[in-house]
């Protein structure tokens, strides 16, 4: 794991790039690098749809909306609430590197979660860090845009990946900006299902007929 100088030195070389990065002193401490919260949430609309299906595209829309605070007004966390929120930093890792995302422990002393699984981040991968924040509390927490939310930090992989995230084919995520909800039907394995599926029905209709 990078201690702190070594980020400050890769950060200074622009190996790594966390932008903006405007409290250095603060934000890097002694093997990580704290992130801040964005601006804009994506919350659920329980009551468009009954099921998401990764299969069907069409059950992922409409399921949510997109709002925005300013750093002067919270956005409150009721228990047991699921949004995705984002990083107001915009990070490059490199290809020799692989991120690792954590919640700082003084949020999770208030029982909120900022990743439910998507704390590791791919060497090549560029963009904003969409967050998985839920609370686990019984009590309503408030977070504030521009608060120190999570700390991120790297490890050096043994040889620089071959296939960076920017160069997979499945790299669906690549330069997001702001919250971004789950693209998995858009996974390689749903797409041929999808495109079996199609290519199966009108042998099917055919079938039909001929009954």
């Amino acid at each position: 794991m990078l201690s702190d100088h070594e980020l400050t030195e890769r950060i200074a070389r622009g190996d790594i790039v966390i932008e903006p990065l405007e409290d250095a002193e603060l934000q890097i401490q002694p093997a990580s690098i704290d992130l801040r919260l964005g601006h804009e949430f994506l919350i659920f609309n329980r009551t468009s749809t009954s099921l998401i299906d990764p299969m069907d595209p069409a059950t992922f829309e409409n399921i949510w909306a997109m709002v925005r605070r300013d750093a002067a007004t919270p956005f409150i966390v009721h228990p047991g609430e699921f949004v995705l929120g984002t990083t107001l930093e915009r990070l490059v890792v490199p290809d020799d590197l692989v991120g690792q995302l954590d919640g700082r422990s003084s949020l999770g002393r208030l029982g909120i979660i900022i990743h439910s699984t998507a704390g590791f981040i791919d060497p090549g991968f560029q963009g904003n860090v969409t967050l998985e924040i839920s609370n686990l509390n019984n009590i309503a927490v408030a977070l504030y845009p521009g608060m120190r939310i999570c700390q991120l930090s790297f490890e050096p992989l043994s040889s620089a990946a071959t296939l960076p995230y920017a160069r997979r084919r499945a790299s669906k995520y690549q330069e997001q900006r702001l919250p971004t909800m789950s693209r998995i039907f858009d996974d390689p394995e749903f797409v041929a299902r999808r495109s079996a599926r199609v290519a199966e029905e009108p042998r099917r209709s055919t079938r039909r007929k001929e009954k």
